[in-house]
């Protein structure tokens, strides 16, 4: 009877994780591997054989890129950093901006050729100039993907061509690259090349038009990275923005361009219409709450750090704010410690409970304080 019980509780918590995905349903794409992520909270929206290992072709430079910008978050390399094609790099075939062996190129103008132009040469020089090589570059590619979870990646290359001994075994998925492509969002530096239309390079000598078509098309788009190959058909991660909710939506070995482009606008379509973000704020500045036999008689409570919720736009005009908070706490009281809570709710449901804080640790009067703050009470009273 227990068993039966834990079986159909599992069953049922299961049901509720993939609800949002299953509400998506009457969304049709070409994609046969997709996935719609919301990007401030990693729910996912839409799932479709999201992981299945599939190659990524050039999608497998989000990861590229993603090392590239924690190498120049950490110091490690420099925005200011002059970087120098190999004969390895300059020999990449595929999409490239033609490096000479030798040549040198700006940081700025690497990372713009590999995000605008999928340039396999730049992508490779880039990888040479963090890590030493290429075959030390893919080891962190592959070390960071297991730091992320990323249980259905594997990267033999940095660039996603498909033309050496071991390609078949460069596989990631759908839901593997919508958390590279989300951790890769975070660095705000990014965006200013994956919003690019066209550009140039080498003093204007060189053109860049963008491979992702849904910059110049699909209102909103942040992103991020297209791909293909032969064996890994047309690949897409693609990111939009609007309304203050941004969306990933990544899709995976599709027949044709076209395909690709519409399944991505579709997904994202839906996300928007449906979906909004509330923001997990405080309604209104919190009064100090009385510190009983503390070393300050009062504390002003803060809310502890907090992502925003992901809603249906239908619940929107139901959300509630409600502060518990005491009149009186007694010290001692840590740093951190919770005082109070913020409870988000819609009339069905509790969306989130989220602790306020005392910011700082008040310590409690020792007896010989408290002593001396009674005296002086009392002559003042006499």
């Amino acid at each position: 009877m227990k068993q039966r019980i834990l079986s159909v509780l599992l069953a049922l918590a299961l049901m509720l994780c993939v609800l949002p995905a299953a509400r998506a349903e009457g969304v049709e794409i070409a994609a046969p591997s997709a996935i719609l992520m919301d990007a401030a909270t990693g729910t996912i929206l839409y799932e479709k054989n999201a992981h299945e290992k599939l190659a990524p072709a050039s999608v497998t430079k989000v990861m590229t890129l993603l090392l590239v910008m924690e190498a120049l978050d950490s110091g490690r390399i420099s925005w200011d950093d002059m970087v120098t094609a190999s004969e390895t790099a300059a020999g990449k075939g595929g999409s490239q901006v033609y490096l000479e062996v030798g040549e040198q190129m700006s940081m700025d103008e690497m990372l713009k050729s590999v995000v605008v132009s999928s340039a396999n040469d730049c992508a490779t020089a880039l990888a040479e100039h963090v890590a030493g090589s290429e075959a030390a570059f893919v080891e962190r590619m592959n070390a960071r993907a297991a730091e992320l979870g990323l249980e259905d990646t594997h990267f033999v290359n940095c660039t996603g061509l498909d033309d050496e001994p071991n390609a078949a075994e460069h596989l990631t998925s759908a839901y593997d690259i919508a958390v590279m492509s989300r951790e890769l969002l975070k660095h705000d530096e990014i965006r200013k090349y994956t919003t690019i239309w066209m550009d140039t390079v080498r003093d204007g000598q060189f053109g860049l038009s963008n491979t992702n078509k849904l910059v110049r098309f699909y209102q909103g788009t942040t992103g991020l990275k297209t791909g293909y190959t032969k064996a890994a058909g047309h690949c897409l991660s693609a990111s939009a923005q609007r309304d203050g909710i941004e969306l990933i939506a990544v899709v995976l070995h599709c027949e044709s361009s076209s395909d690709r482009f519409q399944s991505a606008k579709a997904l994202l379509d839906y996300g928007f219409a449906n979906y909004a973000l509330v923001s997990a704020e405080l309604p209104e500045a919190p009064e100090p709450i009385r510190v009983k036999l503390g070393t300050q008689s009062l504390l002003t409570p803060v809310l502890q750090e907090s992502a925003p919720i992901l809603i249906e736009k239908g619940e929107q005009a139901r959300v509630t704010k409600t502060v518990t908070l005491p009149e009186e706490v007694t010290a001692p009281i840590a740093a951190g410690q919770q005082v109070g809570t913020l409870t988000i709710a819609t009339d069905e449901r509790t969306l989130a409970e989220i602790p306020i804080i005392s910011p700082t640790a008040i310590d409690r009067l020792t007896l010989w304080e408290l002593t001396v703050q009674l005296l002086r009470r009392t002559c003042m009273g006499s």
